[in-house]
């Protein structure tokens, strides 16, 4: 018998006394294993050795054989990325899809797991710079991408054993990786589908820009923390006449007034902005006429702690279009324009304009012919076109700048305020819009935003608000800024007319860009010169030139990830393309989910999924975001190490996961505490069936009893509520259900209530033998039941129930079962009432019991002599179903009396029912427990009962012969 199997022989210890009379063992009557077992799970120890078996035996590879020609389903794996060791929120999304894929293939279905890794991109650039140092700013390009490259793969390494660890199967031989040559080639051939489509622009807008990683970043390479920033209220003299808008502007002192949070980016200033259905007011403050909106003034005045102030008139904005003002400290006029983005919620209602330096400003540059101005470089330092802030870096120069409009009399008030802001995703600085040439795939050209968002409502999303939330992305993020002024990762392979810009588009250069990267990779591109990409004497088509250059830029790594639909699903042959689920977190809304639509509308005209699932952040138990300087973090090892991979697991399933998931030491006790019960009740079922053989002693449904048939009929509830919300993905039902079946059904109600059958009735004797049909067949489907969630259980479980050993082949284990066919029977609503009013009835007896151990009338229930007072219809009943109670109500005796004396339970539950408890006359019998007045009345047996006489003279008759 293997180790596993013994983990799980068991019986009632209680039961486990050996009692010797007359050379009489009265321990082989109970019918009980005769070998011990060790009452821990031992998972930490016993987990690994079956994960070894697993990957030795290619467990995986198996099932995968085996489902040939089944319906296939496919769960296309998110790639995480290969920087660093897992973490919870990682480990909880690993599982979640072993769970989803799991429970698919015992419903049927053909399920593959292809893992995948994303190995390209900044974050992994950024370690290898500092492992470099100073080296990596003369460091040839090839080499610093093979010591990339190397830097993926001793992480990969390390993660997929983390992920193997957790009991993820998969084929973790052949995963999926951004950086190998064929997908590097599938990324390549995928942007040029877009390129070749028109949909590839060059342009010059702002984008997040980190001057500390000197790259443009992705909206989902942005995270938003809090941050200080000055809050200053700045002058635009006004210059022109506007007394024709407002006789109050006719003096000329006037000036517009402006608020910002950037100070920095003033030198970029070229307009100021007014709602058009605003009313402005002109206000008089100390000899000067200060122009802002008319509901801002109040507020305004009483934040900078001006008091005399007067409103001379007001007007509307319309007048002022196209007039202009000064700029406060360059020789420039700005420009006045409207734009109906303008809010009154804060600031002045006058908004400063930089078109080089935010999306909006930009829009408004593009309707009014305005300069797309950024005088910042690529490491946040002013150019010259910033004027006397030329060398001086952003945002240390808002210090200077202030103080500099102070001494000009143009800064009305300083402040700060604290607020949401952006900062770099790796280096955790904050960022800048920033206008620069990039590379942009254009959301208007050939409709790609419209298609996107009703290719969006064609997908099934779970939970449903997430395709709200991915349609208003979609709907108003700018153009894709591709580029990526960075080493690591897959040029954007464009090669452009070195006279006039001219982009070579033509399909012999995209076939010899895809025949290198096949066989080089993408080090191809940069390891090759120009004329190994252009046919000999191709000249430009636009101004005859010979003279040609390769793009430098890499691709934003979210196409990279993006294009898996191309580059796995259509690719490997036993997935396909669209895939059946998408599965990440909640934040991938604007991440991969987002990138993945896009690439695949954009190429495809169909998104790559028929279903998108999300799930919360992984917090802490007070649902604080986890932090190592808040010291709250806790690693899957440290768990896995302290409660095994099982604990994890579970605490997967019994969280929701749509909202936040919680996780503390105290919560995973809780968890361990639900797993104890229900792996107990496991141990208890498979101790009690060691001696029962399915094809011999099983009992057909109809021969069984009553209260075996309402049990079964428990279990057949329950494996439809499991199967039902494994289909909708509702694993913590699956929990709750299986905890309740395991700790109150079962343990708390029938098992306790059949161990008489299973101790004290002959070995092949029809009651118990009914009670070993139900163990059998209850336990039987709930291993596989659970298994999606407790792998390690119920594999080792099923080994047990089986008889299977480490030699058994794997293809008899649990994972090659599928769940139990649900029954069809209607269920007989008279068994459901008669037993829901049974149950109410125990439960009342159970009060009684506990207040008479309470007051020591009794130690133990079989020390009982429970007497019942009934009234009314309760009598008919209770008389009706006599032999059931005294069945269900585990007491020596019961019995019926019309006065029960002083001291009788009056249940407030059940109109007309008393009860009393007192010590049940007769000896204790040795072997069931039991008080008997017939212990002692057979001199062969004289310790126990008449009962448990007649069942061991005719269990062993050899033996009775020797007493």
């Amino acid at each position: 018998m293997s180790a596993a199997t013994a983990l799980f022989q068991t019986g009632d210890r209680r039961r486990c006394v050996t009692i010797k009379e007359n050379h009489m063992d009265y321990r082989a009557t109970l019918n009980l294993p005769q070998t011990s077992f060790n009452m821990k799970a031992n998972l930490t120890q016993r987990e690994p050795l079956f994960l070894k078996r697993w990957d030795k035996e290619d467990l995986y590879g198996q099932i995968q054989e085996k489902a040939s020609g089944k319906p296939l389903y496919v769960l296309h794996d998110g790639p995480p990325y290969a920087n660093g060791h897992i973490h919870l929120g990682t480990a909880f999304n690993k599982i979640l899809k072993d769970i989803i894929l799991k429970s698919r293939r015992m419903a049927g279905f053909n399920a593959p797991y292809i893992p995948g890794w994303d190995c390209h991109g900044l974050p992994i650039e950024h370690n290898v710079d500092l492992e470099l140092g100073d080296k990596k700013n003369s460091i040839p390009k090839l080499s610093k991408r093979g010591a990339c490259r190397k830097y993926a793969e001793k992480w990969i390494k390390t993660q997929k054993a983390e992920f193997k660890r957790l009991g993820v199967l998969g084929d973790w031989d052949k995963p999926y990786l951004t950086m190998d040559h064929a997908y590097e080639a599938s990324i390549a051939r995928e942007f040029n589908r877009f390129l070749l489509s028109g949909a590839v622009i060059r342009n010059k807008k702002p984008v997040y820009w980190c001057a500390t990683c000197t790259t443009a970043l992705a909206e989902a390479e942005v995270e938003y923390h809090d941050h200080r920033s000055p809050s200053i209220y700045v002058k635009f003299p006004v210059s022109e006449d506007f007394s024709d808008i407002c006789p109050a502007l006719a003096k000329t002192d006037v000036s517009v007034v402006i608020w910002t949070t950037t100070p920095w980016t003033l030198p970029a200033n070229l307009a100021v902005a007014f709602h058009p259905d605003f009313t402005y007011a002109a206000v008089a403050v100390a000899g000067e006429t200060w122009i802002l909106a008319q509901d801002r003034v109040a507020p305004f005045m009483a934040e900078v702690g001006i008091e005399k102030y007067s409103i001379t008139g007001t007007f509307s904005a319309r007048g002022l279009e196209k007039r202009h003002c000064r700029h406060p400290f360059l020789d420039r006029d700005s420009l006045l324009v409207l734009a109906d983005y303008v809010t009154i919620d804060a600031g002045t209602g006058c908004v400063h304009t930089a078109p080089g330096h935010g999306v909006d400003d930009y829009q408004t540059g593009l309707r009014y012919g305005l300069e797309i101005l950024s005088p910042v470089d690529n490491e946040g330092v002013f150019t010259a076109e910033a004027g006397p802030y030329a060398g001086q870096r952003v945002p240390a120069v808002n210090k200077v700048i202030n103080q500099d409009l102070h001494n000009l009399g143009l800064l009305i008030h300083q402040s700060e305020i604290n607020h949401s802001y952006p900062h770099c995703w790796r280096c955790k600085k904050p960022v800048m819009y920033r206008a620069t040439p990039q590379w942009f795939i254009a959301m208007e050209i050939n409709d790609l935003r419209a298609k996107s968002l009703a290719c969006i409502k064609q997908v099934t999303w779970t939970p449903s608000w997430g395709m709200q939330r991915i349609y208003s992305m979609i709907e108003g993020r700018p153009d894709w800024c591709l580029s990526r002024q960075r080493s690591w990762g897959v040029p954007i392979t464009i090669v452009s007319c070195a006279d006039c810009g001219e982009i070579v588009k033509s399909e012999a250069l995209v076939q010899k860009i895809d025949q290198l990267f096949t066989g080089e990779g993408a080090d191809a591109w940069f390891r090759h010169g120009i004329e190994d990409f252009l046919d000999p004497g191709t000249t430009c088509g636009k101004c005859g030139s010979k003279s040609f250059t390769k793009e430098e830029d890499i691709l934003d790594v979210w196409f990279d990830s993006g294009v898996s639909h191309a580059a796995v699903c259509e690719e490997r042959e036993e997935l396909r393309s669209p895939a059946d689920l998408y599965l990440e977190g909640s934040d991938q809304h604007r991440g991969w989910f987002h990138s993945a639509l896009l690439t695949s509308v954009g190429t495809r005209g169909r998104a790559p999924y028929h279903g998108v699932l999300t799930h919360g952040y992984v917090v802490d138990g007070q649902g604080r975001k986890m932090s190592k300087s808040v010291g709250n973090v806790v690693a899957p090892g440290e768990v896995i190490e302290k409660f095994g991979a099982e604990i994890l697991r579970l605490w997967v399933a019994s969280e929701d996961y749509r909202d936040d998931v919680k996780v503390s030491d105290e919560i995973l006790r809780q968890v361990a505490d639900a797993y104890r019960k229900i792996r107990n009740t496991i141990r208890y079922m498979l101790g009690n069936l060691t001696d029962f053989q399915p094809d011999r002693d099983r009992l057909p449904r109809r021969q069984l009893p009553e209260l075996d048939r309402w049990a079964l009929a428990r279990y057949d509830e329950l494996a439809a509520r499991i199967v039902r919300a494994y289909e909708r993905f509702e694993f913590h039902t699956v929990y709750q259900a299986l905890n309740y079946f395991c700790g109150m059904t079962m343990s708390a109600f029938y098992l306790d209530i059949i161990k008489d059958r299973l101790y004290a009735s002959g070995t092949d004797s029809q009651p118990r033998r009914a009670a070993q049909t139900v163990l059998y067949e209850i336990l039987h489907g709930m291993l596989r039941l659970m298994s999606p969630i407790l792998s390690f259980t119920a594999a080792e479980a099923w080994e047990a129930l089986h008889g299977l050993s480490e030699r058994s082949p794997l293809t008899e284990s649990v994972f090659f079962a599928e769940f139990p066919a649900l029954n069809p029977e209607a269920a007989d609503q008279g068994m459901e009432n008669r037993w829901a009013r049974l149950i109410r009835l125990r439960a009342e007896i159970t009060k009684a019991l506990e207040i008479a151990r309470r007051d020591k009338i009794i130690g133990h229930p079989l020390e009982a002599e429970v007497q019942l007072r009934v009234t009314g219809e309760l009598a008919e009943f209770i008389n009706q179903e006599w032999q059931t109670i005294r069945e269900i109500a585990i007491v020596s005796d019961l019995s019926l009396r019309e006065d029960l004396g002083d001291g009788a339970f009056l249940s407030e539950e059940i109109e007309g029912l008393a009860i009393k408890v007192v010590q049940a006359p007769g000896r204790k019998c040795e072997r069931c427990w039991t008080r008997s007045t017939t212990v002692g009345d057979d001199p062969g047996h004289p310790q126990i009962c008449d009962r448990c006489a007649a069942v061991v003279g005719s269990s062993d008759p050899s033996r009775e012969g020797q007493a």
